[in-house]
């Protein structure tokens, strides 16, 4: 049976962006759905609109718990998805069932950037999760304490430290091709 939709230069249909706050996740995101002519989810945006309240908001109401189980949700729906480019948020990797989900449906790219770099990015907006102390050794705490779940979920990494943004998409690109052959491979044993 063949779908509707066949994209002829397309290594991939589904794809998520994950890392850390400030890594670029939706500028890289919307930007590669629009390469890949697929569509762009950003699952803090998702939450934000079905909760009608920011992030920040529900952090100070119900705590991160509640919206950790919001992001669980989101992750859940968009593995049903086809077509799109799903940015997560900054924590998402943190629970391993949404490690798994993620690594079930398809590719996970995850982005880095110095902790200087996140610094620099976030600093004029409210993240509850930077609230405390120094920003950047908060920031570096972070990264560590999340570092194995950013590697275990991670099909490929992407540095976008110093870098333009199409550059950073032609890298995504060349690397969802190898890992489009690597799969179609194991898949024709």
């Amino acid at each position: 049976m063949s779908s509707l939709y066949t994209p002829t230069d397309q290594a991939v249909t589904w794809v998520a962006l994950c890392g850390f706050m400030g890594t670029g996740k939706s500028r890289i995101g919307w930007e590669l759905s629009r390469r890949l002519s697929l569509t762009f989810i950003d699952t803090d945006r998702v939450i934000e609109r079905v909760s009608c309240a920011r992030i920040s908001d529900i952090f100070d109401n119900y705590g991160e718990q509640v919206f950790r189980d919001y992001e669980t949700e989101v992750i859940r729906r968009c593995l049903r998805l086809d077509h799109a480019v799903i940015s997560t948020g900054g924590g998402t990797v943190t629970r391993q069932v949404n490690r798994d989900m993620l690594k079930s449906r398809g590719p996970v790219i995850v982005l880095w950037a110095s902790p200087d770099t996140i610094y620099k990015r976030t600093r004029k907006h409210k993240r509850p999760l930077l609230e405390m102390g120094n920003p950047i050794d908060r920031i570096s705490e972070l990264l560590e304490s999340r570092r194995k779940a950013y590697e275990d979920v991670a099909s490929f990494n992407v540095s976008t430290d110093g870098r333009k943004s199409t550059d950073v998409i032609e890298e995504i690109v060349e690397k969802l091709w190898h890992w489009k052959k690597t799969q179609d491979s194991l898949t024709s044993r």
